[in-house]
């Protein structure tokens, strides 16, 4: 699934040659670590070699429960994810982590700040993490995240975790990539409760009030309960408490994504993929407009912006005549 277009820079170079991919795959399907990381890394950055490892990748794709985790900084994300590990491995499950970190101001790269707090994964060859960079996204993902769950699914992984950034309410990618959505809050965030409310809330297929063992923490619960008592949600949402560093209410959190996952299992793997799709081409369609806008040489965008600014036109009806709608 491509997230370029011709207008745009061309694919960086690859050492990955075209004859080897059915190699790298037939590596990567048997779990060796080496082939995951190399095809993970094309993939990531969208390499010449991408397109047709995505394209081998294709018959292999579908048998993973896709899970994001999103919610206010500070609120334990990366700590619950290693508890939710722990626990998965105990229980013979694989678990697949893509954890997307802010963008380094100079280099692009993944910070690799949720890494670092992982220690579930060392040395366990059921795990394997990547950190990607969020490279500006304010949706708390980047396209690259997409591509990387297609090679963790064909690599075999029964669990994928998918952990945003964590910038609170413009957090809501997540909802168009992951089966389950898992919206995590703690006691003592203030705000940032309220902008969850008013924002996170209507995606959450499960609430999570974590550091349950705080001052706080059973307010915090019943401030949600509240809140999701006033909204027409499409369905009753699970709110659990749990206390990722001592693993309580882990058990429960795993058991609840694991049966909402199964009741959405009968929409088919390829309306869940389709999905995702839709999602790379309406954030490639965005960076083709925000290109065209940013690099216009024939003053078009020049003309729309004073009408904006006369209030002419709205930049609604700006936007459409820009893409001829």
């Amino acid at each position: 699934m491509d997230d370029t277009t011709q207008s745009g820079p061309p694919p960086p170079r690859s050492t990955l040659k075209l004859e080897a991919i059915p190699d790298l795959v037939r590596r990567l399907r048997a779990g060796e670590r080496r082939a995951i990381a190399a095809a993970v890394t094309e993939l990531e950055k969208l390499s010449v070699s991408a397109p047709p490892l995505l394209e081998a990748l294709q018959p292999y794709l579908g048998k993973a429960l896709v899970v994001g985790f999103t919610g206010p900084p500070g609120a334990g994300k990366s700590t619950l994810v290693n508890a939710v590990i722990a626990h998965v491995r105990t229980q013979g499950g694989t678990v697949g982590v893509i954890a997307v970190d802010p963008s380094s101001p100079i280099s692009g790269g993944a910070i690799l700040g949720d890494r670092i707090r992982m220690t579930a994964a060392l040395d366990d060859d059921g795990v394997f993490v990547r950190s990607l960079a969020s490279r500006g996204y304010l949706g708390g993902l980047s396209p690259a995240a997409v591509r990387v769950i297609d090679a963790l699914d064909a690599a075999g992984f029964d669990l994928i975790l998918l952990e945003t950034v964590g910038t609170g309410q413009n957090e809501m990618d997540v909802a168009e990539v992951a089966d389950v959505r898992v919206v995590i809050s703690a006691p003592g965030l203030g705000d940032d409760i309220q902008a969850m409310k008013s924002g996170l809330l209507e995606i959450a297929d499960v609430l999570v009030v974590n550091k349950g063992d705080r001052e706080g923490a059973e307010l915090t619960l019943q401030q949600l309960l509240g809140a999701l008592s006033i909204r027409s949600l499409r369905s009753p949402v699970p709110v659990l408490k749990t206390t990722a560093t001592t693993g309580e209410g882990v058990p429960e959190l795993v058991k609840t994504m694991r049966e909402i996952g199964q009741r959405g299992a009968g929409a088919g793997p390829m309306a869940r993929r389709r999905r995702r799709a839709r999602y790379l081409i309406a954030r490639a369609a965005a960076d083709i407009v925000a290109r065209r806008v940013k690099e216009d040489s024939n003053h078009e965008i020049d003309g729309l912006s004073d009408e904006v600014l006369s209030g002419r036109v709205s930049p609604d009806v700006a936007a459409r005549k820009l893409l001829g709608a």
